[in-house]
């Protein structure tokens, strides 16, 4: 099992690691299999959750190659570092460096704490799906007899980015889990139970508590302004909000 050390420190951009099984994946697109490998431990988030993996690269002694992408092998469960086309490949057992794409991983963490964000400025609302990238994030909800305004929302989620808010992490049991039903606030992604605990991300003192595996910010001032820029419907009763940083 790979070591998940974004789970304690989402600012850890490269760690060493020891490569345990060196693959090949198919990609979703259809596409030729990709080289991957699978490591001991790693900084890289795994496709989850609406929020991409991770891309960066990997250097060992006397080569290198980029990944591409990480993702979560759906049979086995491997942690998979999926590696571009053609790259010369480490031996199994040899230690690499794994350094992450930052720019790109700041700014997805950056918007999914956003995504938070509206959860909080919508109280009592369900989420019904979500995606992130590095230009938008967007984020689905169900607003069937819900007074929806706009321009409200989006200034009441900037007054919680701008009230510099802390953003932690805490872990319960799943059977602590069970018995709060309401910490959960999306209907598209359930909480990752089964392994005997839950994380939660816990943002400012009551500003949002629910179930989370994703990378965060510190402090949500360093999201910046966002800018709801689009509201689009999505079935007769579902409505997408699009969200730009600024």
């Amino acid at each position: 099992m790979t070591q998940l050390l974004f789970r304690d420190d989402a600012y850890l951009r490269s760690t060493t690691a020891r490569v345990m099984t060196v693959t090949e994946t198919a990609p979703r697109d259809g596409s030729a299999p990709k080289p991957a490998v699978v490591l001991d431990q790693t900084v890289c988030y795994y496709e989850s959750g609406g929020q991409p993996g991770d891309a960066g690269e990997l250097s060992w002694s006397g080569g290198s190659a980029t990944i591409i992408d990480t993702r979560r092998d759906r049979d086995s469960g491997a942690i998979l570092h999926v590696l571009a086309e053609g790259a010369v490949l480490p031996a199994v057992g040899e230690g690499v460096t794994v350094t992450l794409d930052w720019p790109r991983r700041h700014l997805h963490m950056r918007y999914h704490t956003a995504l938070h964000l509206i959860c909080a400025a919508l109280p009592g609302i369900l989420a019904t799906g979500n995606a992130i990238d590095t230009t938008k994030a967007c984020i689905d909800f169900d607003l069937s007899g819900v007074a929806f305004d706009r321009d409200a929302t989006e200034a009441r989620l900037n007054e919680l980015i701008a009230g510099n808010h802390d953003v932690t992490t805490q872990w319960i049991s799943d059977e602590e889990m069970a018995a709060q039903p309401e910490l959960v606030r999306t209907m598209s992604v359930a909480p990752p139970t089964g392994a005997g605990r839950v994380r939660l991300l816990n943002i400012g003192n009551g500003v949002d508590l629910q179930p989370c595996g994703g990378t965060h910010v510190k402090n949500t001032r360093e999201i910046g302004p966002v800018k709801i820029v689009k509201v689009e419907n999505k079935g007769k009763q579902n409505r997408r909000l699009i969200i730009r940083l600024q």
